[in-house]
């Protein structure tokens, strides 16, 4: 691919540095350039003029994953930027994050940048010389080729009305200077994920091209667009059990060939209602004309095409279990997120029944803890939840303080229950939103305190995917930062990874209004896989939390492993990550050994309810 003239890309600057005796120009950044502006940046890295760059290149960067778990090409993007150490700026930003950027600074020759670089979105000045902003919009919007390609101006005109001006000719977007670098690459891979997703849906792309089932992403917006309806037809959640075990046994190759086979089995038991594969071990059916009298006989047949008959993985014959979780849609659900937590109910009390087969029946009808759950109500009404906290400490030391918040319920009696004594009671009644609201009031209280106190801290703090899905939380946690004056980079929201790939659409909804703000997310119980490696390129993240999977089974020579390219797959997207459930210095060693940047654990410190951890001397 060949770039107009006026663009240099950065496959030019690397070609440039890389023959012998070529000086390098001092406008051309060395690797790692765009970190110096980043709030987790080391010590700068010496600009080196007229000599060979010291440091070695940089490492190859995972191209970006698309919902289906296949690979896509970087992300391209054209930066319009007449201001030289800006457009600089923006393209070492880009290039550091893994997309191909191209750079032109004369308006006259941008149209032909644009046909040759077809890039996935043109990142522009407002004002440019000759020919500004808003005509190059309407000059671009008028090549049909063109016509949907995101636009995102990068200005510092604070005139409310020229914005208006320039999203009317056809912008996607502003972003103010000066921009964090990470508030633009999540700006910039937002917008291209969309753009891309969208032309995948023209171009008739929503299956996949091996198994031939629905996309998750198409799925998701096929359930979204489809709930509330008309209340007819059913969800279907159908898991592989034993997942793990099977991983271990054949590896990935071979157990993403037996799950493959495993599509076809479920697509053809389905008989003709979407599918699409949400996990690595979960499938989801959707039969939008299903009478109710036919949902155990359907789950029953989805079950047994994956146990009646023998897989073959690696020469050898297995016989794959799965568990089936249902609901049907007459239950009247507002929406596709809800509908879509009542079949994971279902699913997890498939779980735990002989037959592997569970429907989900509203609370009012189950026969679950009654005692408990009028406890939690009572909790809520009477304000008895408080948060203990454990320290979030970086290996290499350093004295920013941060902790993972810990829910905890006092009972009447004044005794301290664990969060995991009381959420099942609480999810199955559907007050899970009210406890994710309160814990947030309460994190968000301590953080004003400390501040106000000179003591800042950062609290990482829990939340069910399912309150972020919901209309108007968004909204809420950003009036509470607003109201007690907290900065949003103050706040980490950790969500676990199971929850987001069932709800991925809607957080990523939920993350487009937090980044702007500044508050970060933090992928909860990260387990290398398929679909998750996936997550990780879809959402704005700034940790990754690794599962206690990893910390507890490191005599076994596979989890190692496993757990080493997770953290370098993390790394190469500028993720931070979080060894949790360290209870001995030889773990810590090896988290330590293997890359992580924080540990958390009792070796650390146990959870108290107090932040008086010392974090100027804790080096591990």
């Amino acid at each position: 691919m060949s770039a107009a003239p006026g663009t240099r890309t950065a496959t030019d600057m690397g070609t440039a540095a890389s023959l012998p005796g070529t000086a390098v120009r001092a406008e051309f950044p060395p690797a790692h350039y765009w970190r110096r502006w980043c709030e987790d940046a080391g010590a700068p890295l010496p600009m080196q003029v007229d000599a060979a760059p010291a440091e070695p290149a940089p490492p190859p960067v995972t191209p970006p994953v698309a919902a289906d778990g296949t690979t896509e090409a970087p992300y391209r993007v054209l930066v319009v930027e007449d201001d030289l150490s800006q457009a600089l700026f923006a393209e070492s930003v880009l290039c550091g994050a893994g997309m191909q950027a191209a750079v032109v600074s004369v308006a006259s020759e941008v149209m032909a940048s644009v046909d040759t670089f077809r890039p996935d979105l043109v990142l522009m000045d407002l004002h440019m010389p000759g020919m500004d902003g808003v005509e190059l919009t309407n000059l671009i919007r008028q090549h049909q080729a063109h016509a949907h390609t995101p636009i995102v101006f990068l200005t510092g005109d604070p005139d409310p009305e020229r914005q208006f001006e320039a999203l009317e000719t056809g912008a996607d977007d502003f972003l103010t200077k000066p921009v964090r670098p990470r508030h633009l690459i999540a700006a910039v891979q937002s917008r291209v994920r969309r753009a891309r997703m969208l032309q995948r849906e023209r171009s008739g792309g929503a299956r996949h091209p091996v198994t031939g089932l629905y996309t998750r992403s198409h799925m998701l917006q096929r359930l979204n667009s489809m709930i509330p309806g008309d209340g007819k037809g059913a969800l279907y959640m159908v898991e592989v059990a034993g997942i793990g075990a099977l991983r271990d046994r054949y590896g990935y190759a071979g157990l993403e060939q037996l799950l493959t086979d495993a599509s076809s089995r479920i697509s053809q038991a389905a008989a003709g209602h979407a599918v699409s594969r949400l996990s690595d071990s979960i499938y989801l059916v959707h039969a939008a004309d299903l009478a109710a009298d036919q949902l155990p006989e359907s789950a029953r047949a989805l079950r047994d095409a994956l146990g009646r008959e023998g897989f073959s993985a690696n020469d050898e014959a297995v016989r794959l279990r799965a568990f089936v979780g249902y609901t049907t849609l007459a239950h009247g659900y507002g929406d596709a997120s809800s509908a879509l937590a009542a079949a994971e109910r279902a699913l997890r009390e498939a779980r735990a029944q002989p037959i592997g087969i569970a429907g989900y029946q509203p609370p009012r009808q189950r026969d679950h803890d009654q005692a408990m759950a009028e406890s939690v109500r009572q909790a809520l009404a009477d304000n008895r939840f408080q948060l203990a906290f454990q320290p979030v400490v970086a290996v290499a030391g350093g004295d920013e303080a941060q902790f993972q918040t810990l829910l905890r319920m006092r009972r009447a009696d004044g005794s301290l229950l664990p969060a995991g004594d009381f959420l099942p009671a609480a999810d199955a009644v559907d007050l899970m939103q009210d406890i994710d609201q309160r814990v947030l009031e309460l994190a968000v209280t301590v953080l004003h305190q400390r501040s106000e106190a000179g003591k800042p801290v950062r609290l990482f703090v829990s939340q069910s995917a399912r309150s972020l899905a919901r209309d108007g939380h968004a909204t809420h946690v950003l009036g509470m930062l607003a109201a007690y004056g907290v900065e949003g980079s103050r706040i980490v929201i950790d969500v676990r990874q199971d929850e987001a790939l069932i709800h991925a659409l809607a957080l990523r909804e939920f993350c487009d209004a937090m980044v702007p703000a500044g508050v970060q997310l933090c992928l909860g119980q990260y387990q290398a896989g398929r679909e998750a490696d996936a997550l990780l390129g879809q959402l704005p993240l700034g940790y990754v939390r690794l599962a206690p999977r990893y910390s507890q089974k490191l005599d076994d020579q596979a989890v190692r492993d496993e757990m080493r390219q997770a953290i370098e797959r993390a790394h190469r997207l500028g993720l931070r990550v979080i060894g949790q459930q360290v209870e001995d210095p030889q773990a810590a060693a090896t988290l330590w050994m293997s890359g992580v940047d924080f540990i958390q654990g009792n070796l650390v410190q146990q959870a108290a309810g107090e932040l008086d951890f010392d974090f100027d001397h804790s080096v591990l």
